[in-house]
């Protein structure tokens, strides 16, 4: 049955954080340490008012940078490259979810609201980079980002997807919303959240895929 509900597609878009690899990794609370200091610094506040707006502009923004741009006009590349300069040994390479993924058919795209580069970095580091046709950033966007209607169109126009054949994995429930309004089958990869605009869930990618094809 999960087979042939997704027999129809050939794109295939993966979110990257929290999603191509687990949360236990806790990427982000590196990511999250290095915007508050960022914060800290262009905004000259405190730490505490830095932690504060970090998470005030993702939630009322879609991400922390897109709150920084509109909010004070901040140039987003020195953000996007301080941010993402990361330890990545926490990363381990995964075969199966690489199996996983090159089986399926047609296109393999990645799109994040991080940077092309950091996503660059975290496939080679799980030993994905070699199964990916394309990879999109929030650059690619025009810094426009998920879970905003014009960052979806950005990025699929240039992706040249058609969204009736393609399938959006996420761990944010917010960013499958418009995919799912576009036509797209969509995948929460976390825990199960009752949605309209979610189709399916799974805590287990890899083994999610291994039961699509």
């Amino acid at each position: 049955m999960l087979r042939s509900a997704f027999d129809h597609v050939q794109d295939w878009v993966f979110d990257l954080d929290n999603t191509l690899y687990t949360p236990e990794a806790n990427l982000f609370a590196q990511i999250e340490h290095k915007m508050s200091g960022f914060i800290m610094g262009a905004l000259n506040v405190t730490a505490r008012e830095a932690a504060h707006l970090r998470d005030s502009y993702w939630k009322n923004h879609g991400t922390t940078l897109a709150g920084l741009m509109e909010e004070h006009g901040l140039d987003p590349d020195p953000f996007l490259e301080m941010v993402h300069d990361i330890d990545l040994s926490g990363l381990a390479p995964a075969p199966e979810l690489k199996a996983a993924i090159q089986a399926l058919p047609g296109r393999k795209i990645v799109y994040t609201n991080g940077s092309r580069a950091h996503a660059e970095r975290v496939l080679e580091a799980r030993g994905l980079a070699g199964v990916m046709d394309a990879y999109f950033g929030v650059e690619d966007a025009d810094y426009h980002p998920k879970p905003a209607g014009i960052a979806f169109e950005k990025v699929f126009t240039r992706a040249e997807l058609r969204t009736s054949a393609a399938a959006m994995f996420e761990d944010d429930p917010r960013n499958l919303a418009v995919p799912h309004r576009l036509g797209m089958k969509t995948v929460l990869v976390g825990p199960h959240e009752d949605a309209d605009h979610i189709h399916h869930s799974t805590q287990d990618l890899t083994d999610f895929l291994s039961r699509v094809v």
